[in-house]
């Protein structure tokens, strides 16, 4: 393959501690583009299909679906054209299994770059900086549960794809499934709903902060760098791979667990948020540190316990109380403003969505609202969503004025993380006049 053409204005180099990173050559101010990157392989959401083209991950009305499996849809002939390389992977494979075929996302994602890396003969456009068989994997770091993941993960490829597609050997695949459990990114619209999984070799480069200079967005299936930040000459560029309202004991247990390093960022160390993030009642001065930790555990373990419900698709019903119950045992010791309390009321708020309770809905959003801009980076994604979410419930709740000034500050966060000419700013435009 041909050397690396490089990215204007930004250098790979040795990070201090932190392997390869990315770093400018020249200054950015705060929502300037640094760089795109196109997915190396893409895989669309199964929940989004009737909603988004497959190929190039657009939102309309009346997309035209295919003709044989009757799953898959598309904005017009010439994406389904492209696309069929990758959709007949799966489009036979679907009439076949009927309702018994379900890859999991990273498998469809791993047989796409399998059927990707077979045809190809020199460098790909996702590859300026970083080739995709170089991605950090980090096999010898997994433990016993992860190595049974991606043998699953195998399993469900051979099962589902060997009629067509032949397959590396198996220490190949364990290196790839690795691969992509570090440096797949789960691609998101406005409202930080799932669209698909994705990757992208260069944006993987990035290094991890817990105080971020730049956010990754995505426009159709690239992945676009801004700045959240000024950046001048020779500065480090990083990302958050986490969500970063949690505290600090919280965000390196993720990093450890899923990309096998500790944060030493300066909020890591000095550790300012975390009583804000564990804040407990004003009332409640004789709580004593056990019983905090003992909640803090509590508040854990519901999470989780909430999070496994979910993926088995439990009653909403259900779900929503497991919601109350839980904010009700945390509430005598945290504050409302507690992330755990937080984390929960903002689950308690999709499900009410989900349930189309749009009382509810506003119910918990205004109580997630306030805390969130405090406790979150100013220009985060998180902020926007809630903004956008909460405006659109207001207007529905025939709230018109306080749903257009919700939407007003959702839009000066888009325009910095997204660009002011990207399609989710024009079409929230739009629907501030009322079009």
């Amino acid at each position: 393959m041909v050397e690396s053409e490089g990215i204007a204005g930004i250098d790979q180099f040795d990070s201090p501690g932190k392997g390869r990173g990315l770093r400018v050559s020249r200054a950015y101010g705060v929502g300037e583009l640094l760089f795109s990157c196109p997915a190396y392989s893409y895989v669309l959401s199964v929940n989004e299909r009737g909603f988004i083209c497959e190929q190039c991950f657009t939102r309309k009305k009346g997309l035209a679906k295919c003709g044989k499996c009757k799953k898959a849809f598309y904005c017009n002939v010439n994406c389904q054209k492209k696309n069929w390389p990758m959709h007949k992977l799966e489009c036979h494979a679907m009439c076949v299994f009927g309702e018994n075929w379900c890859p999991s996302e990273t498998v469809r994602l791993v047989a796409r770059i399998i059927a990707r890396l077979r045809h190809q003969r020199e460098r790909s456009p996702s590859e300026k900086l970083l080739l995709l068989r170089d991605m950090e994997g980090h096999m010898d770091d997994m433990d016993n549960e992860k190595r049974e993941m991606n043998e699953a993960h195998i399993a469900g490829l051979h099962h589902f794809y060997s009629k067509h597609l032949d397959f590396p050997d198996h220490q190949a695949l364990l290196t790839l499934f690795s691969q992509i459990h570090c440096n797949g990114f789960t691609v998101e619209d406005e409202e930080l709903s799932n669209l698909g999984l994705a990757v992208f070799p260069d944006i993987a480069l990035l290094n991890h902060s817990c105080c971020p200079n730049v956010i990754v967005t995505y426009r159709g299936i690239n992945a676009e760098v801004r700045a959240v930040q000024e950046i001048h000459p020779g500065q480090e560029i990083y990302t958050s791979y986490i969500d970063l309202l949690y505290p600090t004991e919280d965000r390196i247990e993720r990093l450890r667990g899923v990309y096998y390093f500790s944060c030493d960022c300066k909020e890591c160390k000095t550790k300012s948020m975390d009583m804000e993030k564990i804040k407990v009642r004003k009332l409640s001065d004789e709580i004593g540190q056990k019983e905090i930790r003992d909640m803090v555990r509590y508040a854990q373990n519901a999470m989780e316990d909430f999070r496994r419900m979910a993926e088995r698709r439990k009653n909403q019903s259900e779900l929503l109380e497991m919601c109350e119950l839980s904010i009700d045992k945390m509430s005598p010791v945290f504050d409302d403003a507690n992330i755990y309390v937080l984390h929960m009321m903002y689950q308690a708020m999709g499900i009410c969505l989900f349930m189309e309770n749009y009382d509810g809905a506003v119910r918990y959003g205004e109580k997630v609202m306030k805390p969130y801009t405090v406790l979150y980076p100013a220009f985060s994604l998180n902020i926007a969503s809630m903004y956008l979410k909460m405006g659109r419930l207001y207007i529905a709740l025939d709230r018109k004025s306080t749903g257009i000034s919700a939407l007003q500050k959702a839009l000066a966060i888009m325009e910095v993380v997204h660009g002011k000419d990207h399609t989710y700013v024009t079409e929230l435009k739009q629907e501030m006049r009322g079009e």
